[in-house]
């Protein structure tokens, strides 16, 4: 077993250049980020049922006659594109027990289809037809099923707001009139509501389901009633926005209209308690058939063009923070591999060096929490939707919150192609360190000189492509009763170790000393 594991952690590449020092005791703090930094994503159209990105396997049976009346297809897309869903089951006690695993976090519920959905606050059936004005229907019981399985998880809700005309006065402005209805029953149901955006991706407000003819005017008209509104009636809510997305160009030539976010925010004027955005590096082959440089196709994963994308997003979003909300903190509400649902290779584990390295490269820039799209949902889900089994992507999740902290640190390696190296605080452990090492290197094996000794956890697969990850050497998987497997590491001395090519590891230095983590 022993040897087997140094084979692995070697990875049978060739050592690249000489070894790096690392000093955790003297590494330095950079950043504070939320407890609940590493959150996820239950899209609204899970919630109710209807027609969501459909995955690249051939469906067991086809859709129904009769689908929920959360059907519409967003305006201007293929409706080829999507498959039909019954509702997820929030009460299934694998999701959940997974689920908890990862708190404490931010589950999400909104998305594009929350745009248009209509809040049935009475104890009937689910209405088989929506009113004048939605695409959808959302339920009490649905709801409340939302409300039970974030005290399960140890999550807070994060949601937003239909904007369509069935909410519109006269004039065409955003009224509470769905929002007071489904504030009010949160509270009754025992449920809170932690932050909301007014609405999805204000950027792509007409694909929404916004009026044709909505632009950053209408946007400053809407954000003004919507925040005078939620500070009187939710004073304990988070007001994050405006959650837009596809202004820094990772998504290539987008050919829609687009509301720009400058336009947006001269409107409104400040109001926001986070300043809030959505990040794809691309756009998935389900949308996109032919992909261009700008697209996450596999030859490109491991590419710091890919891996670093989001740091440009991050800066382009924070720049506009800078001058019309200076000093709001920066969240990352909807992030994923691509959108559009993700392409094929998003469930492998290629993307978890993507995933990684974007949760190590946003903590360390003061991202306060990054919400993957999606739990349980489409081909970049963490979780199979079918199977509830655990995707790679999982599992790096479920390392990142055994133990890194809340403290960022400079781990003071100078950029290396292929090398990415992050310090946090260790979770739990006073004076404690935890790097992560991502050696995205094909063939080359990596060295840091460490001063302490330490644990580690390292991450590797017999393909890039395979649909399940190796802990040190050994499948992860869940056991008898779906319990999750011990995670343990491995001890290192001080001194010099090893990173294998395509590895990814997570080292705890329990004994580093570091004062700013005390």
């Amino acid at each position: 077993m022993k040897n087997l594991v140094a084979l692995v952690m070697l990875g049978g590449g060739v050592a690249m250049g000489q070894a790096v020092q690392v000093t955790p005791a003297t590494m330095a703090k950079v950043s504070t980020v939320n407890a609940r930094f590493q959150s996820f994503n239950v899209e609204m159209l899970e919630v109710t049922g209807g027609r969501f990105w459909a995955p690249y396997k051939p469906a067991k049976a086809p859709e129904p006659v009769q689908a929920a009346p959360s059907s519409a297809t967003p305006a201007g897309m293929d409706p080829s594109m999507y498959r039909y869903r019954e509702p997820i089951d929030l009460s299934s006690p694998k999701l959940r027990k997974l689920a908890a695993a990862l708190g404490p976090a931010y589950m999400r519920v909104s998305g594009t289809w929350a745009n248009s959905t209509y809040f049935q606050d009475d104890d009937a059936p689910q209405r088989k037809t929506p009113p004048k004005g939605f695409n959808g229907v959302l339920t009490r019981k649905q709801w409340k099923g939302v409300i039970d399985f974030a005290k399960a998880t140890n999550a807070e809700i994060v949601t937003s707001f239909a904007i369509t005309p069935g909410v519109r006065d006269a004039e065409g402005v955003w009224t509470p009139v769905e929002a007071k209805k489904f504030l009010a029953y949160t509270k009754q149901a025992g449920g809170t509501i932690a932050a909301a955006e007014m609405f999805n991706e204000p950027t792509f407000a007409i694909l929404g389901g916004a009026p044709s003819t909505y632009d950053g005017a209408a946007y400053g008209k809407d954000f003004k009633v919507f925040r005078a509104y939620m500070k009187e009636a939710a004073p304990g809510m988070l007001i994050l926005g405006p959650g837009s997305v596809g202004e820094a160009g990772s998504l290539g030539d987008i050919r829609m209209k687009i509301t720009p976010t400058t336009e947006m925010l001269k409107a409104s004027g400040p109001g926001v308690d986070g300043f809030s955005y959505h990040f794809y590096g691309g756009v998935s082959k389900r949308c996109k058939p032919n992909h261009d440089d700008t697209q996450a196709i596999e030859t490109l994963g491991l590419s710091e063009k890919w891996l670093m994308r989001t740091a440009l997003d991050e800066e382009f979003y924070s720049k506009l923070r800078d001058q019309y909300e200076p000093g709001k903190p920066m969240w990352l509400t909807e992030t994923g591999e691509t959108a559009c649902g993700g392409d094929p290779w998003a469930s492998t584990y290629l993307d978890s060096f993507r995933y990684l390295n974007q949760l190590g490269a946003l903590a360390k820039r003061g991202v306060q929490s990054v919400m993957h799209n999606t739990l349980a949902a489409s081909d970049y889900a963490l979780i199979d939707e079918e199977t509830l089994t655990p995707r790679p992507n999982y599992w790096s999740a479920l390392l990142w919150q055994k133990t890194m902290g809340t403290t960022v640190l400079e781990a003071g390696v100078a950029p290396t192609p292929g090398l990415y190296v992050y310090a946090h605080c260790q979770k739990g452990v006073s004076g404690g360190v935890a790097m992560l090492v991502i050696n995205a290197d094909k063939t080359a094996s990596r060295t840091l000189t460490v001063s302490v000794k330490g644990e580690r956890y390292t991450l590797t697969a017999k393909e890039l492509l395979s649909g399940s990850v190796e802990l040190n050497g050994v499948a992860l998987k869940l056991g008898a009763g779906d319990e999750l497997p011990k995670i343990a590491g491995v001890g290192t001395k001080a001194g010099e170790v090893m990173f294998g090519a395509q590895s990814i590891t997570f080292l705890a230095l329990p004994a580093a000393g570091n004062g700013a983590c005390r």
